[in-house]
């Protein structure tokens, strides 16, 4: 099983990400963790993206699917592989394209944005512990306070409404053109496509880890 999952900020890939890579056995694919890890295993691409990062840039689109490639020709992803959150432009998905990494599906998980600044900004964490709350869907028993400790409750900078808004317009703005780009290459019917495939993110996560085995059962 190899797959890009696609869906805005806060429409719960990470979620269901979990549930796919235990039912498939397949590795998580992260680009900042491979960043990270190269950087540190001080390997030729890492030590190029050290420069640019210790300089403030952006890492190129050229060094990240080098990355990806070298990533790919470990063990652990005999079984496939799950991106998350990449692509996150054309650009990027051209480079995969070119560069020959396989995709069998693309599954995009679909929420309103009402719906995630609702989500998101009603969260309310406990720093110590890491426990998370929300004020509407699982509110603490004393507001404002963790139920263990009898603690405060934070809001973090990342689920603050105008916060929300700003990564979802950027997600708009960039990454929601692969909504399409995968959708058109699907149905193309081109040798190599993917098969898309969307569903509802909103709803208990039971029945949406369901729907998503059911689409990539299809």
């Amino acid at each position: 099983m190899r797959l890009i999952l696609l869906g805005a900020p806060g429409a719960g890939k990470g979620t269901q990400a979990n549930y796919i890579k235990e039912k498939f056995n397949i590795p998580q694919i992260s680009t900042g963790d491979m960043l990270r890890a190269a950087v540190k295993a001080g390997t030729p691409l890492g030590v190029e993206a050290k420069k640019v990062m210790d300089a403030g840039g952006l890492v190129s689109d050229d060094i990240i699917i080098g990355l990806v490639k070298d990533r790919l020709q470990d063990a652990d992803c005999a079984n496939g592989y799950l991106f998350d959150g990449f692509p996150r432009t054309t650009r990027q998905a051209d480079a995969m394209k070119d560069a020959g990494v396989k995709i069998d599906y693309v599954l995009e998980i679909a929420v309103p944005d009402e719906a995630i600044i609702d989500r998101m900004s009603g969260r309310r964490v406990h720093p110590a512990s890491g426990r998370v709350y929300h004020v509407k869907f699982n509110p603490p028993k004393v507001e404002g306070r963790d139920d263990v400790t009898g603690d405060e409750l934070i809001q973090r900078d990342d689920d603050k409404e105008d916060t929300v808004k700003k990564r979802l317009s950027v997600y708009h703005e960039q990454t929601e053109v692969l909504v399409g780009y995968y959708g058109d290459w699907a149905k193309s019917g081109a040798p190599g496509a993917p098969k898309y495939r969307k569903i509802a993110g909103v709803g208990p996560v039971e029945v949406i880890r369901d729907s998503a085995f059911a689409a990539l059962a299809e």
